[in-house]
């Protein structure tokens, strides 16, 4: 393929994306709709932040990824450390960053947790947990942290009182072991009843 073409190509996916941009922004005009999950972060991070102390402090709202600050900026989160610190959607944190350039996250915040049990699936190359009817993103870290695979029994972190669309992973129990421990409990035995019917033991 020419350079020509490529430029072409480039170009013309330029145009495109402006295109959308530009759509986006008349239908939210029109509309009024608008991403609210965001808002949401960005009105809570105003409301609770004082402000940056000396130019180097930062704080906003975790949204499952990063922090959002009060005017909608987003630093984001290091994949491992929302992994083992379990941050859930909605709290609040603390970024510092040092002279030498250093980002250093705290979480100080933290919102009220409800727990939830679902399975882990894959669904638009994305991993998710199925659950309460709905399905929420997890971090891939997280996953590859338990070892977890498409099938296995997770528990999650979700915020109470809020909508979410990411999940913390808690713990993970592998399908092969959820199995096993089923069959006892469906396959039981059978005893004879007074009718002389056999019923299942449980």
């Amino acid at each position: 393929m020419s350079d020509d073409i490529l430029l072409q190509i480039q170009e013309l996916l330029d145009t495109a994306q402006a295109s959308l941009k530009t759509a986006h922004s008349l239908l939210r005009d029109m509309t009024g709709v608008r991403d609210s999950t965001r808002e949401r972060h960005m009105m809570r991070a105003t409301s609770f932040s004082n402000g940056p102390a000396n130019g180097r402090v930062i704080e906003g709202i975790f949204d499952g990824q990063n922090m959002v600050d009060g005017q909608g900026q987003a630093y984001p989160v290091p994949a491992n450390y929302a992994s083992k610190s379990k941050l859930v959607e909605g709290d609040g944190m603390k970024l510092t960053i040092t002279d030498e350039g250093k980002f250093i996250y705290k979480q100080i915040a933290p919102v009220t947790r409800r727990t939830v049990m679902g399975v882990l699936i894959q669904e638009d190359g994305q991993y998710k947990v199925l659950a309460e009817g709905k399905a929420f993103r997890v971090l891939l870290a997280s996953v590859t942290f338990y070892r977890a695979e498409t099938g296995d029994q997770v528990t999650i972190l979700l915020p109470e009182g809020s909508e979410a669309k990411w999940g913390a992973v808690e713990a993970v129990l592998p399908k092969h072991i959820a199995d096993s421990a089923a069959r006892p409990i469906v396959a039981g035995g059978t005893v004879h009843g007074h009718d002389g019917e056999l019923s299942p033991t449980i």
